[in-house]
C-alpha cells in the first residue's frame, strides 16, 4: 500500500449548507469533562477522551466564534465509549460526533447509529489506508485523524544493523548474546492474532479477501488458504524452538526489552517511551519476512463519528471536514495522543521525528483492520488455535478445524 500524496480542495459545499442549518441546530451537550449527555440547542456534542479534549479546545473555540455554534467536549473513558454510543444512539440520546477506531465501524453501520460523513475531495489529502479504514459499503462513515500499526523496535546498542528476515533476525539476535533473541506479547490463552499477523501475512495469506477498493468481503474467508497452511506449520516450528514463547505475556515482554534482554520487541508506539526511559537506544525498523512476503501489519486508524441521530448533522460535517482536517488540528491531536496523523500534510511532517519515520515506513505497507461485522466471529476461535499450535497441535488439522469454526460461526 503506497501513501496518498495527492492535492485536495476545499469542501465547500458543506460550508455552504451547514449555513442554512445553523438556526436551527439542536443536539446533546454538556460540560467538558462531564460524562453526560443533556441537552444544548444550537451546540455540537463531542465525545472524546481526555487527550482529544484537550488538543481540540481551541478548535471547538474557533468553531463557535465562526459558527455561532458552541461546541461541547464531554469526556468520556475510551473504553465505554463504543457501547454507550450503540445504547443510546437508538434512544435519541449520545453526541453528535465521538472518537472511536475504524474497527467499530461495520457494526455501528448494521446497528444504524452512524451517519456518512461527506469527505468530498478532501479525501485527497489524507493517506490511503485511512480513507479505506473508514470507507464501507461504498460510503466513508467518519473523518480519520490517526493511525496505528506496530513495528519492529531493535535495541541499537544489542544490534547495529535492521534484520533482513525472520531467520535472520533470529540468528542477530541469538548472537547478541540475550536471554532471548526476539519477543513479542503473548497471551497463554489467545495467543495475539493481532501481533502475529504481519508474520501470516508475509505467507499470502489475510483473514478475508480485500475488495478493489481495499474493502474486505465478508463471504470470501480467506484465512484457511494454503498460505494459512503454511503460516500454520511454521507457527509451530516456532513453537517447538521456544521462539514464540506462550510465558512471556505483553507485560513481560515489554519488561525483557527494557532491560537489554532482547534486541527485537514487536510492539507499537505505545511502548516506545518507556524503552526510552529505561535507556534503550531504539530504532524501529521494518517487520521481517517469515514467509518471503511483506510483512504486512494492521493498521488502526482513529476517526470521528457522526450519530445518525444527529439533528446538528450537517454542522458536525462542517466542523470536521473543514476544522479537524487541518494540518494545525491533526498534529495538534497527533502530539496528545502519540499516534501519526491520517492528514498526509501533518502525517510527513511528524516524520522529523526517526521513530514516527520507522512506524510510517511499515504502516505504508499496513492493512486496514477489518471492520465488517463478521470479524467478530475470527478472533476467538483464531486465537485458541495459535496457542494449541505453540504448544504442539498439529499445525493443519488445527488451521482446517479453525477456519470451518469460523464459517460456521459466519454463516
Amino acid at each position: 500500500m503506497r501513501v496518498n500524496h495527492r492535492g485536495a480542495l476545499a469542501f465547500g459545499a458543506i460550508v455552504t449548507g451547514a449555513a442554512l442549518v445553523l438556526a436551527g441546530c439542536s443536539g446533546g451537550g454538556g460540560d467538558a469533562g462531564e460524562e453526560e449527555t443533556g441537552g444544548s440547542d444550537g451546540a455540537l456534542t463531542v465525545w472524546v477522551d481526555a487527550d482529544r479534549a484537550r488538543a481540540l479546545e481551541s478548535v471547538a473555540a474557533d468553531f463557535e466564534e465562526d459558527r455561532g455554534i458552541a461546541v461541547d467536549l464531554v469526556v468520556k473513558e475510551y473504553e465505554d465509549i463504543q457501547q454507550d454510543f450503540t445504547t443510546q444512539v437508538p434512544a435519541g440520546e449520545g453526541p453528535d460526533i465521538t472518537i472511536g477506531g475504524h474497527d467499530w465501524t461495520g457494526a455501528f453501520v448494521q446497528d444504524g447509529v452512524v451517519a456518512p460523513v461527506e469527505l468530498g475531495d478532501k479525501a485527497a489529502e489524507f493517506e490511503d489506508v485511512a480513507v479505506q479504514a473508514v470507507t464501507y459499503n461504498g460510503n466513508t462513515y467518519g473523518l480519520p485523524y490517526a493511525i496505528e500499526n506496530i513495528a519492529m523496535l531493535r535495541n541499537a546498542d544489542l544490534v547495529a544493523e535492521p534484520a533482513t528476515s525472520f531467520d535472520d533476525m533470529i540468528a542477530k539476535g541469538q548472537a547478541a548474546g540475550t536471554q532471548y533473541p526476539f519477543v513479542v506479547g503473548l497471551n497463554p490463552q489467545n495467543s495475539d492474532p493481532y501481533h502475529l499477523y504481519p508474520f501470516q501475512t508475509s505467507f499470502g495469506n489475510s483473514v478475508f479477501a480485500q475488495n478493489a477498493d481495499g474493502s474486505y468481503d465478508a463471504a470470501n474467508l480467506t484465512i484457511g488458504d494454503e498460505a494459512g497452511q503454511q503460516f500454520a506449520a511454521w507457527l509451530g516450528q516456532q513453537g517447538a524452538a521456544g521462539i514464540l514463547n506462550l510465558n512471556l505475556d505483553s507485560d513481560l515482554a515489554k519488561e525483557a526489552f527494557n532491560a537489554g534482554q532482547s534486541p527485537f520487541y514487536l510492539t507499537g508506539p505505545w511502548n516506545v517511551a518507556d524503552a526510552q526511559a529505561a535507556g534503550v537506544n531504539v530504532a524501529v525498523d521494518p517487520i521481517p519476512s517469515a514467509g518471503g512476503q511483506t510483512a504486512s501489519p494492521f493498521a488502526g486508524v482513529q476517526v470521528f463519528f457522526v450519530s445518525a441521530q444527529s439533528e446538528n448533522a450537517l454542522a458536525a460535517n462542517e466542523f470536521l471536514v473543514n476544522y479537524i482536517a487541518t494540518p494545525e488540528v491533526q498534529t495538534a491531536l497527533f502530539e496528545a495522543g502519540g499516534r501519526a496523523p491520517a492528514l498526509t500534510e501533518s502525517f510527513e511532517a511528524a516524520q522529523s521525528d526517526p521513530i514516527v519515520a520507522g512506524f510510517a515506513t511499515v504502516g505504508a505497507e499496513a492493512v486496514p483492520m477489518p471492520s465488517i461485522p463478521q470479524m467478530a466471529a475470527v478472533w476467538d476461535d483464531w486465537g485458541t488455535t495459535e496457542v494449541a499450535i505453540i504448544q504442539g497441535a498439529d499445525p493443519a488439522s488445527s488451521w482446517t478445524t479453525m477456519a470451518g469454526n469460523i464459517e460456521g460461526k459466519i454463516g
